[in-house]
């Protein structure tokens, strides 16, 4: 929206729900929200219903095989998807590994989407048809999950129950219909640390043509903000230890030892349990492993970098932005915007029935949270996460998860400083 199109709402007008704030849902959900916008009943788009994809008596080709070295694995798509490929909206997401900088001085290589940290967006509209080819170019085992989405069974990315694991060099194609609407996103579903640390994370943002956020509040712009944490000696160290155990792994395979117990995965428990009275032993043994490691996060982020290099948000006098927040991480945090009170709209890319008013918000591993914040208050105001250790480098405070909201018509009294050491 450009300037001569924006539409920016008096304050009274902004706040002309307020009074229902104290009463009904909003009340009884939110007991410490000062007030609440009401959203409309008669014109709320209803929830969306997942679709019915037509799966019935499909048959998966090698399901239960657990691997699959074909440079392409296409599995079954929807019987009502498109056969015309002009018809898909279509992505190409490659995983590879890159020299990633979170800050001057610290530095990992990591497991990444398209060499970006985090992973492209992804923008779509309601009911589009999605195409990704993923094409994974690591020695280790990748997937997609499309966390929030109505997908289909066998293109939700879970690794040895939905599909095989995306082998080094092979492709996979995923098909499924954009839905629900809102603010989500994907990551690999390798549940490691390791993986979790990394950059194979990346927003997925479903738009409508009657936005339900836009018609409250008509926002000029927008930003997104992925959250996620970083131990950076574990990432080095279990980077180079996860490759050389696939190698191997991929070696024995390939002399025909038993896939299932080099890998760890069976078929079922009673499967698992004859392995290990034949003397197979379990990975999480110290005997076989070493002293378990839990990561000791040093580095917390947004959008991949830290305090001082994270993005700035900016705003204008009387200006409405809409922020969407990404928890891709393990760990929770609690965004605290200073100097304003914000409105919450979405959870977890679904429209609240009431907008929530506060001015700090727990953002729990896995959720998305779209807010909207007016630019009355002109100023540079912190927002930050208030856990104070995620909020810091190496524990030393200010760093971390921590931006500026910053007015571009203000002229500051104190100009701002960039702080490494309080």
């Amino acid at each position: 929206m450009t300037d001569s199109e924006s539409y920016r709402p008096s304050r009274r007008g902004l706040f002309k729900w307020g009074a229902a704030a104290a009463t009904g849902l909003a009340a009884s959900l939110a007991p410490r929200v000062a007030s609440a916008h009401p959203m409309p009943t008669h014109d709320e788009p209803p929830r969306t219903v997942p679709p019915r994809y037509g799966l019935e008596g499909r048959q998966l080709e090698n399901r239960g095989r657990g691997m699959d070295m074909r440079p392409v694995w296409e599995p079954t798509p929807p019987t009502d998807a498109p056969r015309d490929e002009s018809a898909y909206q279509k992505f190409d997401i490659e995983v590879g590994i890159v020299e990633h900088e979170y800050l001057p001085g610290i530095r990992a290589n990591v497991l990444a989407f398209n060499e970006q940290v985090p992973g492209p967006v992804i923008r779509v509209r309601e009911g589009d048809w999605v195409r990704v080819d993923f094409k994974n170019s690591t020695d280790l085992m990748h997937t997609i999950h499309w966390h929030g989405l109505f997908v289909p069974e066998n293109m939700d990315g879970v690794p040895f129950v939905t599909q095989p694991p995306t082998m080094p060099g092979q492709t996979f194609v995923y098909r499924f219909r954009a839905l629900p609407y809102g603010t989500h996103f994907y990551h690999c579903h390798f549940g490691t640390p390791l993986h979790m640390q990394s950059a194979m994370h990346g927003a997925f943002i479903i738009e409508s043509d009657d936005d339900p956020v836009r018609r409250q509040f008509p926002y000029d712009r927008e930003y997104t903000l992925i959250l996620n944490q970083q131990d950076t000696a574990m990432v080095r160290r279990e980077l180079r230890h996860m490759i050389a155990r696939m190698r191997e792994r991929i070696l024995l395979m390939r002399r025909g030892h038993n896939m299932d117990r080099v890998l760890g995965r069976f078929r079922n428990v009673d499967a698992f349990l004859s392995a290990i009275r034949d003397g197979w032993i379990p990975p999480y043994r110290q005997s076989r492993r070493g002293p378990p490691t839990s990561p000791q996060y040093n580095i917390y982020t947004m959008n991949g970098k830290a305090y001082p290099m994270t993005p700035i948000l900016r705003i204008r006098r009387d200006e409405l932005i809409r922020v969407r927040i990404i928890n891709a991480g393990a760990v929770e945090h609690y965004m605290h915007l200073h100097g304003h009170d914000f409105w919450e709209v979405c959870r977890d890319g679904a429209v609240l029935p009431h907008a929530f008013r506060g001015n700090t918000i727990p953002i729990t591993p896995g959720r998305t949270h779209d807010l909207i914040i007016e630019g009355h208050n002109p100023g540079e105001w912190t927002f930050h996460d208030h856990a104070t250790p995620r909020a810091t480098n190496n524990g030393l405070y200010p760093g971390g998860i921590l931006t500026i909201l910053q007015y571009e018509d203000f002229e500051p009294e104190y100009p701002l400083r960039v702080a490494t050491d309080e």
